[in-house]
């Protein structure tokens, strides 16, 4: 499989339950302190990875407009 397939199915994953987790805290899905900073704290994971990636990738936009290839699967570059 394509790594940059997989990426974006990572990302629609991430997105999908950073939306769930925000739907349900602005439902009144929650009930207590307690479980109000537990998914806060996977929303910024969320947020965090989503970001990350997306740094990611823009890194080997950059460098493949250099002449360097990126190897996603093994996260080396070749020049």
């Amino acid at each position: 499989m394509d790594p940059l397939v997989v990426v974006a199915k990572l990302q629609k994953v991430l997105q999908q339950n950073l939306q769930r987790i925000g739907d349900a805290m602005i439902t009144g899905g929650v009930d207590n302190m307690e479980k109000y900073q537990y998914m806060l704290g996977q929303a910024r994971a969320y947020q965090y990875a989503l970001q990350e990636i997306s740094n990611l990738l823009k890194q080997k936009e950059q460098e493949n407009e250099q002449g360097n290839v990126i190897d996603i699967g093994k996260g080396s570059s070749k020049t």
